[in-house]
């Protein structure tokens, strides 16, 4: 019997057909196993992922190796996005057991979830004399099976404890981690590491933020040529914007296909901010595209945004996105044709599979002539459109309350430099206006959506779809991540009742996740047991929960000028500090909250009654140091502590800057501000 068909999950959804009799992570199904005395199954995955595909084609569809499972085991399918507690406890057994991790992650445990044995991906000839050794292995060798599992058991237990070393997150730790990730930058290619290279984003905020407060061109010419080599790479879409999941190849040719929200969401935040601070243009038009992307194929109206798209169509990686020169013919005629394949490096080589290419902008456009950017542009929309009759990736519409706040923090940050540099003069200013708007609406739909559906009795859940709430509970980090976006819309409204939610978030989480010495375990103290209790410091594909706590408890403080958030925050990043001077890569999001504690925050009040069109308050963005947050409006608005005291100045604006609690004198024109930004 296959439990699966009534999941949220479209991930479980998936596999609600196959001839494996699949529960869903629940305590019945370990009753289940220990009333049968059989072990347990966990399989772990997620719906975008191409080799969870491939070992349910191989594997989980067919029926011998369906009936192996159902006559010795009892099947857990487990989406991890849904879980992230129970992906983390067994991940850390599997990178223990093997010394590597991924998806699928195959795990088999006793009847009490203690893991024994773990792996990842396994051909169908592998994985069934894996089922055969391990049932053999459960009834012939069960006390050696079980010392195994108590060994794992102790060291995620160790590998999860909180406690350890502390150090102040300082200016000079701060320039050390900058350092580092310099030392290990590919100057040919952008980003850090080889192959499979994934886009650092929360490095590069770090690094754009540390060039601010320093002056330190490193770090800007870092973020500068991998923010451009990854947008004219095959990692970016050059049709229709946003970036795959991570490339196969170390110049960021080929992609994994994969989208993902977070992805797209950290990677909107560096190029809006590379273009505030630079004006690149082809910042600009990242950014631009990139919230379209989010607005136009995540965005589920009247809901939020949707997880991720596939990285197969019909079962074929790529199958939506490769193209050969004779397609580019078929689709733009010969001469634009011609025009295009070298534009996008098409050759009858190919890049990619079967002599089909993945597009890359092989050439400068954004400070091209006119005439050459209007050519490209028509031959974008009717690539587009021809692409757009080919099958499609499907689309996991599960929308995750982390990765909708790091959205919804995102589109903010664009939507205020939008303001700061729009031009009616510029070429594209009505497509620029035009993604503004369904970037905004989208944007406070899935906050309005968070806020109604995935706040329930003062608690967050993780997930919902289809406008339904699920019940697996939030964890540390959707509590930073949303805070943190309630925060920024609050800076974007002037609306005092998203500071509101945020400040009972970041309280439920300091009573329910502390930990001892300031650090914060990732599951609250009345969740569900598990066979250790998560508490990863590490910054990976998404900030780690400390880190997004953090940033939401710097934001709220300084919003409110109340000091024990800001001292919690301070406690929390000295827990991760020995993490940042030693291994920059894997704690960039608390390095980039590091960043804006020590430049301050500044606080940025500006008391004026037109706060979207005064000059004072676009300076303010414009100039905006570190992490500062800034308000706009009318003095004394209930639940805006900001403008709290902060009258016109003889009937004019005023723009009052605070750093650290500690206040300048008002200002009433733009170079007395931006001096005091300076």
């Amino acid at each position: 019997m296959n439990r699966l068909a009534d999941a949220t999950s479209p991930y479980l959804l998936q596999h609600a057909d196959n001839p494996v009799d699949w529960w869903p992570w629940c305590d019945e199904a370990f009753a289940e196993a220990k009333r049968r005395d059989v072990p347990v199954l966990i399989s772990v995955g997620y719906a975008a992922c191409h080799w969870c595909h491939v070992m349910a084609h191989e594997s989980f569809e067919n029926e011998q190796v369906g009936a192996l499972l159902n006559d010795n085991f009892v099947s857990i399918k487990v989406d991890r996005e849904e879980r992230p507690d129970v992906d983390a406890v067994y991940m850390t057994a599997t990178q223990a057991m093997t010394g590597q991790g991924g998806w699928p992650m195959t795990v088999f445990a006793t009847p009490d979830g203690t893991p024994f044995f773990c792996g990842t991906y396994f051909p169908r000839a592998n994985f069934t004399r894996l089922l055969q050794s391990v049932t053999t292995a459960w009834r012939d060798q069960r006390d050696e099976v079980l010392r195994q599992g108590a060994a794992v058991v102790e060291a995620i237990g160790g590998a999860q404890a909180v406690g350890g070393p502390t150090a102040p997150l300082d200016g000079p730790l701060l320039d050390a981690a900058a350092g580092n990730l310099a030392g290990g930058y590919d100057e040919t290619n952008g980003g850090f590491g080889g192959a499979p290279k994934f886009p650092p984003h929360m490095n590069l905020l770090f690094l754009l933020r540390h060039h601010q407060r320093t002056g330190d061109p490193r770090s800007l010419e870092i973020v500068r040529h991998t923010a451009e080599a990854m947008a004219r790479g095959g990692i970016y879409d050059q049709l229709a914007g946003g970036f795959a999941r991570y490339s196969v190849d170390a110049h960021w040719t080929v992609p994994h296909f994969e989208k993902m929200l977070y992805d797209n969401a950290l990677l909107l935040r560096v190029y809006t901010q590379l273009w505030r601070l630079t004006g690149d243009p082809l910042a600009r038009r990242v950014a631009r595209d990139t919230a379209r992307f989010l607005a136009d194929e995540l965005h589920r109206a009247g809901e939020g945004f949707a997880s991720a798209l596939d990285a197969d169509t019909e079962g074929v990686e790529g199958l939506t996105y490769a193209w050969t020169p004779a397609q580019l013919v078929e689709a733009l005629g010969d001469e634009d044709g011609r025009w295009a394949a070298d534009l996008f490096a098409v050759t009858e080589e190919g890049s990619f599979e079967h002599g089909t290419s993945v597009l890359r902008l092989a050439r400068d456009v954004d400070d091209a002539a006119p005439e050459i950017r209007g050519r490209w542009q028509r031959v974008v929309g009717q690539l587009l459109a021809a692409r757009d009759t080919r099958p499609q990736p499907a689309r996991d519409d599960k929308v995750v309350a982390a990765w909708n706040g790091l959205a919804i923090t995102a589109i903010v940050e664009f939507l205020q430099v939008a303001a700061v540099y729009a031009s009616p003069q510029d070429e594209d200013a009505n497509l620029m206006d035009g993604v503004t708007i369904v970037a905004d609406g989208a944007m406070r739909d899935a906050a309005e959506h968070l806020a109604k559906v995935h706040v329930v009795d003062g608690r967050l859940r993780r997930v919902s779809r289809d406008g339904k709430v699920g019940e697996p509970a939030g964890v540390l980090e959707d509590y930073g991540c949303v805070a943190e976006a309630f925060c920024a819309l609050h800076q974007l409204t002037g609306e005092g009742r998203w500071l509101t939610v945020a400040g009972q978030l970041l309280d439920t989480a300091l009573e329910r996740f502390a930990a001892p010495g300031g650090a914060f375990y990732d599951t609250a103290d009345d969740a569900e047991q598990l066979v250790a209790r998560p508490a990863d410091p590490t910054d990976n594909a998404t900030p780690s929960g400390r880190s997004a706590l953090v940033a939401g408890l710097v934001a709220y403080s300084a919003l409110t000028g109340q000091t024990r958030y800001r001292e919690a925050a301070e406690a929390a990043l000295a827990t991760v500090a020995p993490i940042v001077g030693r291994h920059a890569r894997f704690a960039g999001y608390a390095a980039t909250v590091g960043e804006a504690l020590l430049s301050g925050p500044y606080e940025i009040a500006v008391a004026t009654d037109d706060p979207a069109g005064d000059p004072l308050v676009a300076a303010a963005h414009r100039h905006a140091p570190p992490g500062a947050v800034v308000v706009a409006g009318l003095p004394d608005q209930p639940g805006v502590p900001l403008l709290a005291d902060r009258p016109l100045v003889d009937g004019r604006s005023a723009a009052y800057v605070c750093r650290g609690f500690v206040c300048q004198r008002p200002v009433t024109s733009v170079d007395e501000l931006v001096a005091e930004l300076g």
